[in-house]
C-alpha cells in the first residue's frame, strides 16, 4: 500500500504540489478562527448556585438554605461531586459533573429542580444559577474614574455611588451586547437608593407605625390603566398615573389622618437619596473605585472575546459623560499575546535551527529547501486540525512541537534521494550529468522506498509516546490533551508529506548536475565517530558494563527527583491575597486596602495595583468583607531598575514593604494559577489539606494541630487556617414570656427589626429606563448605635410603646466566619503554597510528619487535594499505560527488524 501510495505521488507529482497548496491556503484560512489562550481551560463541568439571604449568620444558612439545596441536587444525573460555602447572607452550592457532560444540559436538569428548591427556602429567598462561564472566564476588567474637575448636572463632583450608576446604566447594558459575554460584573460603589428613614419619635407622636409608612408608599406608587373610550371617531387611552418620581413626591405621600389632618411621609421621616449596604468595594492605586468585570461565555475565544471588548469600550467612551474615563486594568489578550509571542519566537528560532542545520549536513540547497519545506507545511495542516477538533493554541500544546522530530522523515528520504540521484549521475552518464525525466522518477521511486520503512516505523514510535497522555482523564486530561493532539497531528501530518510531497518535490525539483558533498562538519564527525566506534569495537565489555552503570546511575537518580504537576507559568502579574480580622468592616477594609495598596506603588517594578474586597454584584466569587484580591499588574521587565531580578524576588519586596502593615496576613499567588487552583479544589493554594467531621470546634482543633506540624516543613510558605471563626455577631433575642404580656408575637419584632436595621424595598422609582429601589429603615445614627437600638420604642396593638429593651435582649456573641461543607460533610482547610521544593516531595513530608504526629478522633478523616490530587492521578493511570506503550513499541521494532533481539538492543 505504501509502495502504491509512492508511486502514484512521483507519478502524480503535479497534483500533490496542489494539494500541498491545499493545506497552505486551508491553514491560513483555519489560522484566523484558532481560539487562542495562554494555557488550557481545565474548568471541570461545574454549575454554582447562589443564595442571598440578607441578615442570615453562616450557621443559619446552612442549615436553613445550604443543606436543602444540598439535599434537593443530591442525586442528579452524572453529578460527580458537590461543595458548598455558607457565609454571611450569601449561600454557594457548587455542583462538579462528570467529565463529558454538556452544561447546558447539566443546568437543565439543575432547572427543573430549582423551583421546587425555592419552595423549601424561607420566604423571600430565592436560589439562582450563576453565569454559564467558566472558572477562567474573567479575562477582562476595568474601572471607571471621573477626573477631579468633572460635575455632575448638579454641580456636584462624580462620587462613587454615580461611578456606579453610569457602570449598571450606561456601560453595562452595551458591554453587555458584545458577542461571547455573558455577564458583567461590578464591585464597588454603591447602588442608588431613594431611602425613607423614620425617625421613632416623630412616629410614636402621629401614632405611625413602619407598617403603615410601608404601606402608604406601596398603595401611592403605581401608575393603573382604565382601558379606553370612544368619542367622536377616536379612540382615546385611559390612564390614571400615581408613580413616584422625586424625593418631594415620596415626601408628600400621605400616611394617614391624625386629628383631622393628614400626615405625610415628610413629617415623620427625611427622604433622601442614599446608598445600600453593600458586600463589596473595590480600590485602585490606594483610591476607592469601581470595578467590573467582562466574563467570558463558556467555549468562546479569550482572545477575541477581550479584543472585542476593549473596541466596544472606546466605543462606550463617546457615551460617558465629561471628564469620566474607563482604565482597563486586567486584559487576558496581555498575557496570550506574551505566551503566544513565546510560542512564535521559539517555534521561528526552532524551525531557522532546523533549517540551518539541514543546510550545513545536506550540502544541498535545493534539497535542504525541500526539507524544510515540511515544517511550514505542517504547521499549517496541524493549525487545521486544531480547529476542526477544538484544541485551543497556548504555551502547552504549540510549546510541544519540535520541528527536528517533525522533519525526521523528510530528511532520511531526501537525504538517500539526493544520494542515489549523485551516484546514479556518476555511473551511468559520464560526460553528460543531466538523467533524463524516466530514470530520475524511477531513482527516486527506488530511493524513497529504500528507506520507507524505517522511517515510518520510526515516526510511528515518537508519535505512540504520547499516546499515554490521552488516557489523563478529569483536570489532567484537559491540560495535557491538546499537547498530546497538537504534536501527534504534526507527526502524522510530516508523515503523510514525507510520503508524498517529499518525493515528488525531489523528483520535480532536483534536476540537472547533482553533486552530494559532505560538509567539513560531517567530514570531521566522520573521523571523530569512526575513532570513537573502532575503540568500542576492541572493547565492547568495557562499553556495555559503562552503559549498564550510567542506567543504573540514572535509575538511582529518578528516585531522588521531585515531581510537579505542571510547571508554573510566569504570568508577569502577582495576585495577592489580604485578609484581615473576621467581621472587619467593609469600610474599615477599604481603609486598610488603600493603605496597603499606597505602599506597594512605591515599588518601582509596579504599574498599577487593584483590589477587589468581598463579594460582587454575581458572587462567582464570594468573600467576605475582611478579604481581598489585590492584582499587582508589573511593568515590562525591559523598564525594571534591575532588570535582573525575576518576579519572584519582585514579590519578595512586595512582601518586604508591607510586613510593617498591621491587621493584615497575605498569600502571593498569581491571577491565573489562583484560579487553577480554586479550580482544582476549590481552594487558592498549592496544597489543601481537608478534615472532614460534625463539630465546628472540633474541626478547628484538628486543623491547628495540623498547621502547628506543616508550617515546620521546608518549602511551607502563606501556611493558613481557613477563617471559619471569630465573626462578631450581635444577637436580638426576644424575651417570649414578655412579648407576650404585651400582646406581641416573634415575627412582629423581626419583622419591625429587620426593616429598622436592615430596610425593606417599599417601591421603585423610574428614571427613564432606570430603576432605584426606595428603601425603608431607621436613620444611620439610630441603626448603628447600639443603645439606640436598646430604645427602639415597638408600638403595641393599642397605640402605646415599649422599649425595646423590655421584650429582647441584645448580646455581642462570636459566631462562625463561614461553614465549608463537601460532599454532604462539613470540612476545614488547611492550606499551604510551597515554594523551593517540589510538589510531590512536599506532600510525601506532610502525609509522613501528620500521620506521624496528628491523631485525628473517631468519624474525622483528612484528605490531600490541590493539585497533588491531579498529580497522582495522572501518575496511576500512567504507570499502567505507559508500560503498555512500552510494549507496542517494543513491537513496532520487532516488525522493523524481524527480530527479537535487535529490536530489545
Amino acid at each position: 500500500m505504501i509502495e502504491s501510495i509512492l508511486r502514484f505521488s512521483i507519478e502524480r507529482r503535479v497534483l500533490i504540489m496542489m494539494l500541498a497548496v491545499f493545506i497552505a491556503v486551508t491553514g491560513i484560512y483555519h489560522y484566523q478562527k484558532l481560539p487562542i489562550d495562554a494555557v488550557p481551560d481545565i474548568t471541570n463541568v461545574q454549575v454554582q448556585i447562589n443564595t442571598q439571604a440578607q441578615g442570615y449568620s453562616p450557621l443559619e444558612v446552612e442549615q436553613r438554605i445550604t443543606f436543602n439545596v444540598e439535599t434537593a441536587f443530591a442525586g442528579l444525573p452524572k453529578l460527580a461531586y458537590s461543595r458548598s460555602l455558607s457565609r454571611y447572607g450569601l449561600s454557594q452550592v457548587t455542583l462538579v459533573f462528570e467529565e463529558g457532560t454538556d452544561i447546558y444540559f447539566a443546568r437543565n436538569l439543575i432547572d427543573q429542580r430549582l423551583s421546587s428548591v425555592n419552595q423549601q427556602l424561607p420566604n423571600g429567598i430565592e436560589a439562582t444559577m450563576g453565569p454559564i462561564a467558566t472558572g477562567l472566564g474573567e479575562i477582562f476588567m476595568y474601572s471607571i474614574q471621573a477626573e477631579k474637575s468633572a460635575v455632575q448636572k448638579d454641580g456636584s463632583p462624580y462620587d462613587i455611588t454615580a461611578l456606579r450608576e453610569i457602570q449598571d446604566w450606561i456601560i453595562k447594558p452595551q458591554l453587555a451586547l458584545v458577542k461571547g459575554i455573558i455577564e458583567v460584573n461590578a464591585i464597588g460603589g454603591y447602588a442608588k437608593q431613594y431611602h425613607v428613614t423614620p425617625w421613632p419619635e416623630k412616629m410614636l407622636s402621629l401614632q405611625v407605625s413602619m407598617a403603615d409608612i410601608h404601606n402608604a408608599l406601596i398603595n401611592s406608587n403605581q401608575n393603573q390603566g382604565a382601558g379606553f373610550i370612544e368619542t367622536n371617531g377616536q379612540q382615546l387611552l385611559v390612564r390614571i398615573p400615581g408613580q413616584l418620581q422625586t424625593t418631594q413626591d415620596i415626601g408628600n405621600v400621605i400616611i394617614k389622618t391624625f386629628d383631622a389632618s393628614p400626615v405625610f411621609i415628610r413629617d415623620v421621616a427625611d427622604i433622601a437619596i442614599g446608598k445600600e449596604l453593600r458586600t463589596g468595594a473595590a480600590t485602585q492605586n490606594g483610591q476607592e473605585t469601581v470595578i467590573a468585570t467582562a466574563m467570558m461565555l463558556a467555549g468562546e475565544n479569550s482572545r477575541e472575546v477581550a479584543i472585542n471588548a476593549t473596541k466596544r469600550l472606546s466605543d462606550i467612551q463617546t457615551s460617558l459623560p465629561k471628564g469620566v474615563t474607563l482604565d482597563v486594568v486586567y486584559n487576558r489578550t496581555t498575557l496570550v499575546e506574551k505566551a503566544i509571542s513565546t510560542v512564535q519566537k521559539n517555534l521561528i528560532e526552532g524551525a531557522l535551527l532546523v533549517i540551518a542545520v539541514l543546510f550545513l549536513l545536506l550540502g544541498n540547497i535545493r534539497a535542504a529547501l525541500i526539507t524544510a519545506a515540511v515544517i511550514p507545511l505542517a504547521m499549517l495542516g496541524t493549525i487545521t486540525g486544531m480547529v476542526r477538533t477544538g484544541v485551543s493554541a497556548n504555551l502547552m500544546s504549540l510549546g510541544a512541537l519540535d520541528f527536528g522530530l517533525i522533519v525526521d522523515g523528510a530528511v532520511i528520504i531526501v537525504e538517500n534521494a539526493t544520494r542515489r540521484l549523485s551516484q546514479a549521475q556518476s555511473q551511468f552518464k559520464q560526460g553528460n550529468q543531466n538523467l533524463s525525466k524516466k530514470e530520475r522518477l524511477s531513482i527516486v521511486f527506488d530511493a524513497t522506498n529504500e528507506v520507507i520503512r524505517p522511517s515510518l516505523f520510526g515516526v510511528l514510535i515518537i508519535t505512540l509516546v504520547y499516546i499515554p497522555l490521552f488516557s489523563l482523564t478529569g483536570v489532567e486530561g484537559k491540560m495535557f490533551h491538546p499537547m498530546a493532539a497538537t504534536v501527534v497531528m504534526a507527526l502524522l501530518i510530516a508523515l503523510v508529506l514525507s510520503l508524498t510531497l517529499v518525493p515528488a518535490m525531489v523528483a520535480l525539483f532536483m534536476t540537472g548536475p547533482i553533486n552530494e558533498k559532505e560538509s567539513v562538519v560531517i567530514v570531521k564527525s566522520k573521523q571523530g565517530y569512526k575513532k570513537a566506534l573502532q575503540w568500542a569495537l576492541d572493547f565492547p565489555r568495557l562499553v556495555i558494563t559503562a552503559a549498564m552503570s550510567l542506567v543504573f546511575f540514572c535509575v538511582y537518580l529518578s528516585t531522588t527527583l521531585g515531581s510537579e504537576f505542571i510547571p508554573q507559568l510566569k504570568e508577569g502579574d502577582i495576585a495577592l491575597h489580604a485578609m484581615r480580622t473576621p467581621g472587619t468592616g467593609i469600610e474599615q477594609a477599604v481603609a486598610m486596602q488603600t493603605q496597603l495598596e499606597t505602599e506597594i506603588l512605591k515599588i518601582d517594578e509596579v504599574k498599577t495595583v487593584f483590589s477587589k474586597i468581598g463579594t460582587a454584584e454575581v458572587a462567582t466569587d464570594p468573600m467576605p468583607p475582611n478579604v481581598a484580591d489585590t492584582f499587582v499588574m508589573l511593568k515590562p521587565q525591559n523598564e525594571w531598575p534591575n532588570q535582573t531580578l525575576t518576579q519572584n524576588d519582585v514579590s519578595e519586596k512586595i512582601q518586604q514593604a508591607i510586613a510593617h502593615l498591621p491587621g493584615n496576613n497575605y498569600e502571593f499567588t498569581q491571577p491565573i494559577q489562583m484560579r487553577f487552583n480554586e479550580l482544582i479544589s476549590g481552594v487558592r493554594s498549592d496544597l489543601a489539606i481537608k478534615i472532614y467531621g460534625d463539630d465546628l470546634d472540633v474541626l478547628l482543633q484538628q486543623a491547628q494541630v495540623v498547621l502547628a506540624h506543616i508550617q515546620t516543613l521546608p518549602g511551607a510558605a502563606d501556611t493558613r487556617i481557613e477563617q471559619v471563626s471569630g465573626l462578631p455577631m450581635l444577637s436580638i433575642m426576644p424575651d417570649k414570656q414578655a412579648l407576650a404580656e404585651y400582646g406581641l408575637n416573634l415575627t412582629d419584632i423581626q419583622t419591625i427589626l429587620a426593616t429598622a436595621i436592615s430596610g425593606e424595598q417599599a417601591g421603585l422609582i423610574f428614571e427613564g429606563d432606570r430603576r432605584f429601589d426606595i428603601v425603608m429603615r431607621l436613620p444611620e445614627i439610630l441603626r448603628n448605635d447600639v443603645n439606640e437600638l436598646n430604645a427602639l420604642p415597638i408600638i403595641l396593638a393599642n397605640g402605646e410603646y415599649v422599649p425595646l429593651n423590655q421584650v429582647a435582649k441584645i448580646e455581642l456573641s462570636p459566631q462562625p466566619n463561614q461553614i465549608s461543607r463537601e460532599q454532604g460533610k462539613r470540612r476545614i482547610i488547611v492550606s499551604s503554597n510551597i515554594r523551593g521544593v517540589d510538589l510531590g516531595s512536599f506532600v510525601q513530608s506532610a502525609k509522613q510528619t501528620i500521620s506521624q504526629n496528628v491523631d485525628m478522633p473517631a468519624c474525622y478523616w483528612l484528605e490531600y487535594a490541590g493539585t497533588f490530587e491531579q498529580l497522582q492521578s495522572a501518575s496511576k493511570r500512567l504507570s499502567i499505560v505507559v508500560p503498555l506503550t512500552l510494549l507496542l513499541i517494543l513491537g513496532l521494532l520487532i516488525m522493523a527488524f524481524n527480530s527479537v533481539k535487535d529490536a530489545l538492543i
